[in-house]
């Protein structure tokens, strides 16, 4: 580590983990990655060819002699899986490394995995992200972390090399707790942009041009400056899916429920959610909330 550099696995080569394990090998850092289709794990190598990397048949072969390992898989399950279960990372990492969870999971799963971590001496961040595929290959993804202090500052000029944005919030779930607050955000600007462009589109207005103009005021979001036309233009083939959408705000209202609080729009926009999933729209991205909106239009033929 004399060099700037370390030894790194990186677990989960989904659309979000194979560029930002890329992210780690073009900076120098030797990567080993794991990923459960193992020919998935072999593109990757193939495209990073000339670099320091190699593959690993189970998480704990890549974990081994890490100084810090990255997840980023899809569930809670997986995190188990890939973390406790046989040949988890785990139980193989050496005293004084670090666990680094990208995946947007649970906040009790995050302080079990802390505490399972401390007890081996290992120190543990879970530090899901914002700002989908785009932003992980562009080196642009907002890492919102809970965990131990010295354990994040080691991490954190890692994880900016994918990350623009890189905080700590507080102790372990912290991170996770941000991410679900992220969530309700989201989905609340994306029913309100969905209803705001059927009701432009239904007054007979031009529905680009009113994004246009009004993404010049208050109404400005993120959806409506990256998803807005797209929208106009029925397609959905964007990014985060509406799926992943309903497991997370799932998480989110749970949560909720645990401490005593009501999120009626969270609620309301989650069950529209399971409205796109009966369209077929499950794999198409977040912003298909607009087609249940469309498919509820009267025939005006």
């Amino acid at each position: 580590m004399s060099d700037g550099t370390y030894t790194l696995a990186f677990i989960g080569l989904g659309v979000m983990g194979y560029p930002m394990a890329g992210h780690l090998a073009r900076a120098g850092h030797r990567v080993t990655v794991y990923n459960r289709t193992f020919s998935r794990a072999a593109e990757w190598l193939e495209a990073h060819g000339g670099l320091s990397v190699a593959t690993a048949e189970t998480p704990a072969e890549a974990a081994r002699d890490a100084h810090m390992v990255f997840m980023c898989v899809g569930a809670d399950r997986d995190v188990e899986a890939v973390t406790l279960g046989a040949d988890g990372a785990l139980d193989a990492m050496k005293s004084g490394a670090i666990l680094v969870d990208h995946t947007t999971a649970s906040a009790g799963l995050a302080r079990r995995l802390a505490t399972e971590a401390a007890g081996r001496d290992v120190a543990f961040l879970d530090a899901p992200v914002s700002g989908g595929q785009a932003g992980a290959e562009n080196g642009q993804l907002t890492i919102m972390c809970g965990g131990d202090a010295a354990a994040f500052e080691t991490a954190r000029p890692v994880m900016a090399l994918y990350g623009r944005r890189v905080q700590r919030l507080g102790e372990a779930g912290a991170g996770q707790l941000t991410k679900m607050a992220n969530q309700v955000c989201i989905a609340g600007t994306l029913q309100g942009l969905s209803e705001a462009l059927v009701f432009a589109e239904q007054a007979g207005l031009d529905g680009a041009a009113v994004v246009d103009v009004i993404s010049g005021g208050a109404a400005q979001s993120w959806q409506m400056d990256n998803r807005a036309l797209t929208m106009l233009e029925d397609r959905f083939d964007f990014g985060f899916a509406v799926d992943w959408m309903r497991k997370d705000l799932a998480m989110v209202l749970d949560e909720a429920r645990q401490r005593g609080l009501s999120l009626p729009l969270t609620a309301l926009v989650d069950q529209f959610y399971a409205d796109v999933q009966a369209l077929g729209l499950g794999r198409g991205d977040t912003s298909a909330l607009i087609r249940r909106l469309r498919h509820a239009l009267p025939d005006r033929d």
